[in-house]
């Protein structure tokens, strides 16, 4: 009898339909492609064979759709890379080219773990994590690709979030956002897209940490209620703890920028003292490491517990929203260090008549200028110097700690402290300042840190070079 050959095309979501109705189910092989590419619509061609005028039975199916040329390249580049890391040896490279490798690997990273967030968002809209009997699609994520719960919470959040922002959705594409800065950019930009932009321009300049502060400037400012904002942190706030794979104790607390104030004021000179008894004792360890320790002190032996001092609060807010209560577009409140809080919650601080707390109204007393004969800065101005640089005034450095009041005019020549001309820095580059020539580039706040064979040092323009 004669054989003839039927081509029946079908849409992908027509033939799922057809393989849970069908007697003749598809064998899941042929679908592999499609579900790992979690479900764009494509087109299935089947290839029947017909003997005489008996059921059509499968012979070979072949898939042609938008998304199938992905999933092959992607096996493609992992085959490559395999091959490649396989092959890689650093030590053959100098070290100018072992840089080139960081940042050419660093790209591909974060250009696959974008790709993995968007293929991630997409599977938990198709309910794998439902049939794989997992508890949220978090969870899955989590368990498919070893990270934490809330790291793959993340991700799906970063990803869905993409797709309504064009310039950073290009930008994450492209690897110019780690995994991290993604999700603080689109979770800011998500509340106000016009920050996109500025916070992409943010990213490529600053650290981790001073991007997620930005960003919580942002989206301090579009929240309409900073009340609201603060009952709902106040609502949703939590302690955590944790047991690691190496046996560790982990704890995560979250809470109000104002509670977090005040925990960090009343630990960081209990953090300082053990710092200097380990130091006379020739002992150096993080800071980390004495924070942790402070913590433990500050709770189980709290009769050790040092006086408090030292430890200051600084709170900045404008004059008007203190009078008025509240704060409207263009109008600061906050803590330095900590981010935006609400007007009621500087005013409870005031209210404490704790001594250590400072505040800096905007359209109060002046300070920007003051100068003194002495070479330590005034309180008031160290207090405005903290606000300005609760990290390292370099650009790129999120130091907080034990940094260092610098005169960008050597005090031994002008003799006196003007707060204009100080920063803070970090050890690390205050030592770079004072030994190699470094320089801060001319400005106030956070700014570029340069080499002295950079044009935009001060010694290339009219400003003086400065001295530790």
């Amino acid at each position: 009898m004669a054989r003839r050959r039927l081509n029946a095309v079908h849409p992908i979501s027509d033939a799922f339909s057809a393989r849970r109705t069908s007697s003749r189910p598809v064998r899941d092989f042929d679908f592999l492609c499609f579900c790992s590419c979690a479900g764009r619509f494509g087109w299935l061609i089947y290839e029947h064979t017909f003997e005489g005028d008996d059921t059509p039975s499968l012979v070979r199916p072949s898939i042609v759709m938008e998304m199938a040329p992905m999933c092959e390249r992607l096996a493609e580049l992992r085959d490559a890379m395999g091959r490649y890391a396989a092959a890689f040896d650093a030590s053959l490279l100098s070290g100018e080219q072992a840089g080139v490798a960081v940042i050419e690997a660093a790209a591909i990273e974060r250009m696959a773990a974008t790709v993995k967030g968007l293929a991630a968002a997409r599977a938990a809209d198709g309910g794998a994590w439902k049939r794989a009997g997992e508890r949220s699609p978090a969870h899955h994520l989590a368990r498919s690709t070893g990270t934490s719960v809330g790291q793959a919470s993340e991700t799906i959040a970063t990803a869905r979030r993409l797709g309504k922002l064009p310039a950073v959705d290009a930008a994450a594409r492209a690897g110019s956002l780690s995994a991290q800065q993604a999700a603080a950019v689109a979770d800011a930009a998500a509340v106000d897209a016009s920050a996109a932009d500025r916070l992409l321009a943010k990213a490529a300049t600053s650290s981790l940490a001073e991007l997620r502060e930005e960003c919580a400037r942002t989206k301090a400012a579009a929240l309409p209620d900073p009340e609201a904002r603060r009952a709902k942190i106040h609502d949703e706030r939590f302690l955590r703890t944790w047991g690691d794979a190496e046996g560790g104790w982990n704890l995560r607390m979250r809470d109000n920028p104002e509670v977090g104030a005040a925990i960090m004021a009343a630990l960081l000179p209990i953090r300082d003292r053990l710092f200097r008894t380990a130091r006379s004792e020739g002992r150096s360890e993080p800071s980390e490491a004495y924070a942790a320790d402070a913590l433990a002190q500050a709770v189980c032996a709290p009769a050790s517990r040092p006086a408090r001092s030292g430890a200051k609060t600084i709170v900045r807010i404008d004059l008007p929203a203190l009078l008025r209560g509240r704060v409207i577009e263009g109008e600061v409140c906050e803590i330095a260090g900590f981010g935006p809080v609400a007007v009621s919650a500087v005013r409870e601080l005031l209210d404490s008549g704790d001594p250590f707390l400072a505040a800096v109204v905007t359209d109060g007393e002046a300070v920007v200028g003051v100068a003194h004969l002495g070479r330590r800065a005034t309180a008031k101005q160290q207090t405005a110097l903290e606000w300005l640089y609760p990290t390292c005034a370099a650009e790129g450095c999120s130091a907080s700690t034990w940094l260092e009041t610098d005169h960008r005019v050597d005090w031994a020549a002008s003799h006196m402290t003007v707060l204009d001309l100080l920063d803070r820095l970090c050890p690390h580059h205050h030592d770079l300042k004072s030994l190699d020539g470094w320089r801060l580039v001319e400005g106030r706040g956070k700014r570029a840190f340069v080499r002295p064979d950079d044009p935009r040092h001060p010694r290339h323009g009219d400003a003086p070079a400065s001295a530790a």
